[in-house]
């Protein structure tokens, strides 16, 4: 592989992938752990005590990686993209300080009061330093998303003549940028489903083990509460709300995700298809039987014409690849059934009292972990091989792609977009760039066995009891607790 652009995209993707499986981890814990500490703090239940200990450990060391990871994501702007940088760093630059300032600091001061202070100060306090990590977490993930959705659907911005570089205008217009906010609604649910999921596994492998320890039921039962909400409300209202933003501002990506080569009035909408790039073609099509369902959810009318990629095609305009954007998409939404449906299935357990012995459903739940992160996956590539062959994707309306002429449009798009081919450094190497992704790889194979064998190690362990007359800020009065 000689192609120095490709090759800086795969590593870009191998690097911001691998960083992405701890961050949903890491919110939607964060969250789960606030409601097992206030009911630590409100009950003055032990059990609930020590749900926290366990857990408040398996979340330190998931920030830790997480934060480790992100550093060498941000890295790569400067040396693999620096065209990308010089392009979009008026505006790009502003949203990544405001994460670091306002959203890192804080959940990492709050972190550490959290992880140290437990024996130091009172139970209110624990909640609190919980709180204020899971609203750095959220913080920091709405700056970062907000960053990313500008290069999605760009606002708030002009183009100078001069630079030829992206000059932000309008700040607020940038960071509420059309698509930032139904971006951040659904990958905050999504985050809650990864991180329910993960306790829910983590407490019913140890609950296999000893169904009867009450630190684990309290656990499970917090984490099946909010995976049941989070899944259903990751498909609805949040993820039918940002497919109807897709439509509305990337018709390229949508005509890819719903595999729709023609444009069509009443289009149908495809439940299984093999996808074919070049020539474009979808074989074994399978629509649901519901006329003009795919108009009616993207625009609210069973009429309404949705773009096929052959119309972009004729234009002259880029298209994604289609058969990636399709299958991650679909993909992504198979598993969110299945995660509705495995959660459904463990409330219904919880309410009959037998989700303790479920045994074969508490081992499904821990095989579907990994799942939640792959889904979370699947869901990112959508995105951005969607977005393609931009990286800053052209600003246009609906009436400009559907109406304007071919020159006229492709003029348009040239001005205000950028080329993935175009923003890569130039003077970067193939060479150079294949072995920092292998590098990379092994470093991140490495560190992933690491994190692996610690949350195993952590999580069959538990935490450990506490020395007959020691004090837990748990107990109000500090009295000796003894387990």
């Amino acid at each position: 592989m000689d192609d120095p652009v490709l090759l800086s995209r795969i590593q870009f993707a191998i690097t911001v992938g691998f960083h992405f499986l701890f961050p949903p981890i890491s919110i939607g814990l964060a969250w789960c752990l606030v409601v097992v500490e206030w009911q630590a703090w409100r009950t003055k239940d032990p059990h609930w005590r020590d749900a926290g200990r366990l857990f408040a450990r398996i979340l330190a060391l998931t920030f830790a990686v997480g934060v480790a990871t992100g550093i060498v994501m941000e890295f790569q702007f400067g040396t693999n993209w620096a065209e990308y940088s010089k392009f979009v760093g008026d505006i790009f630059g502003a949203p990544l300080a405001a994460e670091a300032l306002f959203a890192f600091f804080l959940e990492s001061a709050f972190l550490g009061l959290y992880l140290f202070g437990r024996n130091k100060v009172g139970p209110g306090l624990i909640w609190f330093s919980v709180l204020m990590v899971a609203v750095g977490a959220t913080i920091s993930a709405f700056w970062i998303l907000a960053a990313n959705s500008w290069q999605q659907t760009p606002a708030g911005f002009i183009i100078n003549e001069t630079t030829g570089r992206a000059e932000l205008s309008d700040f607020m217009a940038a960071v509420f940028n059309p698509s930032t906010m139904p971006r951040f609604y659904h990958t905050m649910m999504a985050s809650l489903v990864c991180g329910s999921f993960f306790m829910a596994g983590l407490a019913g492998y140890r609950l296999r083990r000893d169904a009867n320890n009450e630190a684990d039921r309290k656990a499970l039962k917090v984490a099946v509460i909010i995976g049941l909400l989070a899944s259903i409300a990751v498909a609805f209202p949040t993820g039918h709300v940002h497919a109807q933003q897709v439509a509305a501002t990337q018709p390229t990506k949508f005509a890819a995700i719903e595999g729709l080569y023609e444009s069509e009035k009443g289009a149908p909408l495809v439940a299984f298809g093999l996808v074919k790039d070049d020539p474009p073609d979808l074989k074994a099509r399978i629509d649901l039987p519901i006329e003009g369902l795919l108009s009616w959810l993207a625009f609210g009318d069973a009429e309404a014409e949705i773009l096929g990629i052959n119309h972009f095609r004729e234009k002259g305009v880029g298209t994604p690849p289609l058969w990636l954007t399709f299958v991650s998409f679909h993909n992504m939404v198979i598993l969110g059934v299945i995660f509705q449906l495995a959660m459904v299935l463990a409330m219904i357990q919880l309410i009959r009292k037998k989700l303790w012995t479920s045994r074969r459903l508490l081992l499904a739940i821990l095989i579907l972990v990994p799942f939640t992160l792959a889904a979370c996956q699947f869901g990112w590539v959508a995105a951005e091989v969607g977005r393609q062959p931009w990286v800053v994707y052209p600003s246009l309306t609906l009436d400009e792609w559907t109406n304007l002429p071919a020159a006229e449009l492709q003029a348009k798009v040239a001005e205000m977009s950028l080329l993935t081919e175009r923003a890569a450094s130039q003077s970067v190497t193939a060479g150079e760039v294949l072995f920092s992704i292998t590098l990379f790889t092994a470093i991140y194979l490495a560190l992933l066995a690491l994190y692996l064998f610690l949350l195993f190690r952590e999580t069959k362990h538990g935490v450990a009891p506490l020395e007959p007359g020691s004090t837990d800020a748990s107990d109000p009065h500090g009295k000796a607790v003894s387990q």
